[in-house]
């Protein structure tokens, strides 16, 4: 059943069709009951009572990068409304793992709820005006049961196979290889469609292609992904989210960052260091502050004590003036006056004897 604006669904009021899914038609709609814009996904027939459960637990996921499920109605879910567009590649390669990140956490929140998306794809994710991140439909492909249609770049979730156990659900050109095979998935297909994803934020072409959906699945079972315009710094990363066999693939999406390579080598550190690698930079950059200042204070001296023997034919004509005898300020040498008429003389003061400077 369409819907147009000014038309009910419960008590929500129809404002406008704003698109179309693997479960149905997506509508803006405004509750009065709480004066805000929610998103409403309206399905052909009827929620099953599995549906409805799986959608409830969905609803407990509570995270800023995670589009919130507000209410669960008999054929439609009722969504936070997210203004905002799909991410779209080429990108700069921060730009793709500040997207990245935020995705990360998002699938990090759920997997440790037990909630797999399974449906993981741009057209999934929303970047607001703000800058953030929000991941859609988490969880509902699980349950989803729309048939097969269009083309393999840009199909819908899909289900194509009669019974549960054989059942593959998901975008085909998203989808890991064992759920492109029919077989039960963990939430390492997530992290297979999350490094899917973040190649095409960096690339801006699709990973796995082809003008069918049964070419897509092939390439997703048997190409080898290409990495030539991939920056190295994240080729490490993906590699080990995109290993073809589960039991080779990175287990743990928290764990990514610290597959991120540093200039072409190393790895970056992990959180925890980022601490006291701030505290070292604070250190470095006040003893960089503090050398050339220290440089330019007087140095206090000890006052030193001296006896020296100038001999019985040095004969100082004023004892008692300051101007017949100076130390070097290095404290090394003395010079003085003497004879008549007086002439100058320089000592080292670890020899025995002066020298007489000519011409004074």
């Amino acid at each position: 059943m369409a819907f147009s604006a000014g038309d009910k669904l419960g008590p929500y009021e129809i404002l406008a069709k704003i698109g179309a899914g693997g479960m149905g038609e997506v509508y803006r709609a405004r509750d009065p009951r709480l004066g805000r814009d929610v998103a409403i996904k309206v399905s052909a027939e009827r929620f099953s009572e599995r549906f409805d459960r799986e959608a409830r637990a969905v609803a407990a996921l509570n995270h800023p990068n995670i589009c919130a499920i507000y209410d669960v109605g008999p054929n439609y879910i009722v969504m936070e409304f997210i203004e905002g567009e799909a991410p779209k590649g080429p990108l700069p390669l921060e730009d793709a793992l500040r997207i990245a990140r935020q995705i990360g956490d998002a699938l990090e929140e759920a997997h440790g709820k037990g909630i797999v998306h399974r449906d993981l794809k741009p057209a999934n994710i929303k970047i607001k005006p703000d800058g953030g991140v929000k991941v859609l439909d988490f969880g509902l492909a699980k349950v989803a049961q729309t048939e097969a249609r269009a083309t393999g770049e840009d199909s819908p979730t899909l289900s194509m196979a009669a019974t549960q156990a054989g059942m593959i659900l998901g975008t085909a050109a998203y989808m890991s290889p064992e759920q492109a095979r029919g077989k039960v998935v963990d939430k390492r297909a997530d992290i297979w469609a999350f490094g899917v994803v973040v190649h095409e934020l960096l690339t801006g072409r699709k990973l796995f292609g082809g003008e069918e959906i049964s070419d897509t699945l092939a390439a997703v079972i048997k190409d080898e992904p290409k990495w030539d315009q991939v920056p190295p710094k994240i080729q490490r990363l993906l590699k080990k989210c995109l290993e073809k066999d589960p039991k080779n693939r990175l287990r743990d999406i928290g764990d990514a960052w610290e597959l991120l390579e540093e200039r072409g080598t190393g790895i970056q550190p992990a959180r925890w260091q980022w601490p006291a690698i701030a505290a070292g930079l604070l250190i470095a950059l006040g003893i960089a502050l503090w050398a050339p200042w220290r440089a330019t204070q007087p140095v206090d001296r000890p006052l030193v004590h001296l006896e020296v023997d100038l001999g019985s034919d040095v004969s100082l004509p004023s004892a008692n003036s300051g101007d017949t005898y100076q130390i070097s300020p290095d404290g090394t040498r003395l010079v003085y006056l003497s004879g008549n008429p007086a002439k100058l003389y320089i000592r080292r003061l670890d020899q025995s004897k002066p020298t007489e400077l000519p011409g004074t």
